[in-house]
């Protein structure tokens, strides 16, 4: 039998809360997340519990122990736990009465064998308690050993429970997947089969998916099937995978981290802000990526104009254009450019310049100052500015 063996599961905040239902004579299991990554040894965030306790009587089970309940999701039987400053998602053993592709309506069960066919993938559905000893009713430990992705049950009933199950499917596989294993077939299949679906998923749902999969170390395997199987360009009309795997090799050969707005720029896309319900922050910065990869703006500049980490990432996209890794000079000249302050303000140039000439004379001042490396000094450029008159 499988036991794990982690340090959040022996914490004092994690037994009070498994002591709360336990001690009261219900079940209480680990599931997801945290199992799934503890077995890979990966880290470990949200602690998500089930239980057979009704969400009421969880709520009860916590006031009693002197813990802090919050109804987060009370209606479809979650309760967060407040143990210590830990929140702990306490959700009752549920199974799917009907489903329209976006929303469930849910019934609660009894045992985690009912709950695990609800799931998505068969090692989403592994299950531990408080002693660390491992259930799999769905056998998914195979599949979390071979790291491969794979739906519970039938593929296209999972993801008609879910549209957003496809982009998930695409997402775990650029996470957890083996690249040398190819991705899982029948899903593969499942998903190009229904992708139609995702045209009922609002834009806000999809986009979250697509940073979280872009964020990963290496996504382009996955990308490449959601280009194959026709799911990149439901989302993304106009986009193309090509330019990925080569962006992420030179990344890694320069050092960069994962950057999935970088990444976005590669795939490319028509109104990609709005298809994928970007952040203000986020549609500009690949707006501004977008636009300058085209450009020969110089390193110095770029880091001057747009800091280093942008510099650095147009200078990842320019050099995946070519097909080349970045020039270790080249990122020494964004870091340089970074660092630089323009030394003239428009005082140094009143009252000899107002009004539009002002800002006309500060423009070519500063044009003539990254021209010269950097290097002219504030009454070089005040006085080149009065010889120009």
């Amino acid at each position: 039998m499988t036991k794990l063996v982690a340090d959040w599961l022996e914490t004092p905040s994690t037994v009070a809360v498994c002591n709360m239902l336990t001690q009261a004579g219900h079940q209480a299991w680990f599931v997801g997340g945290c199992v799934r990554n503890a077995l890979m040894g990966q880290p470990v965030s949200d602690l998500d519990i089930c239980t057979d306790a009704r969400p009421e009587r969880v709520m009860d089970l916590a006031s009693t122990a002197g813990l802090r309940a919050v109804p987060t999701g009370i209606d479809h039987g979650t309760v967060t736990v407040v143990s210590d400053g830990v929140p702990y998602e306490i959700t009752t053993f549920r199974q799917d009465v009907e489903t329209d592709g976006r929303r469930a309506v849910v019934a609660f069960a009894d045992t985690i064998e009912a709950d695990a066919h609800r799931r998505d993938f068969t090692f989403n559905a592994l299950y531990c308690a408080p002693d660390g000893t491992i259930s799999d009713p769905i056998g998914g430990i195979p599949d979390l050993q071979s790291r491969t992705v794979r739906f519970i049950d039938d593929p296209a009933q999972r993801i008609k429970e879910d549209y957003l199950r496809i982009l998930r499917f695409f997402r775990f596989s650029a996470w957890y997947s083996d690249p040398d294993n190819g991705i899982e077939a029948e899903g593969l299949a499942a998903c190009a089969e229904h992708a139609d679906g995702l045209e009922s998923l609002s834009k806000e749902r999809i986009g979250a998916e697509m940073i979280k999969l872009l964020s990963a170390p290496d996504p382009a395997p996955a990308v490449a099937a959601m280009a194959a199987s026709g799911v990149l360009m439901r989302i993304l009309p106009g986009a193309g995978a090509h330019l990925l795997a080569v962006l992420v090799h030179v990344e890694q050969a320069a050092g960069l981290h994962p950057e999935p707005i970088r990444r976005l720029a590669a795939l490319g896309g028509q109104d990609v802000g709005e298809a994928l319900r970007l952040s203000n922050t986020q549609a500009k910065r690949l707006m501004l990526l977008s636009d300058q990869m085209a450009l020969e703006t110089p390193p110095t500049e770029l880091g001057y104009r747009l800091g280093r980490d942008a510099g650095n990432d147009v200078l990842a996209l320019r050099a995946a254009l070519m097909g080349r890794e970045i020039p270790n000079e080249r990122l020494e000249q964004v870091a340089f450019g970074s660092a630089q302050t323009f030394p003239l303000t428009a005082n140094e140039l009143m009252p000899d310049f107002a009004g539009p000439a002002l800002g006309q004379a500060l423009r070519q001042a500063e044009h003539e100052w990254i021209a010269s490396g950097f290097s002219m000094t504030k009454h070089a450029l005040v006085e080149a500015c009065k010889k120009r008159g």
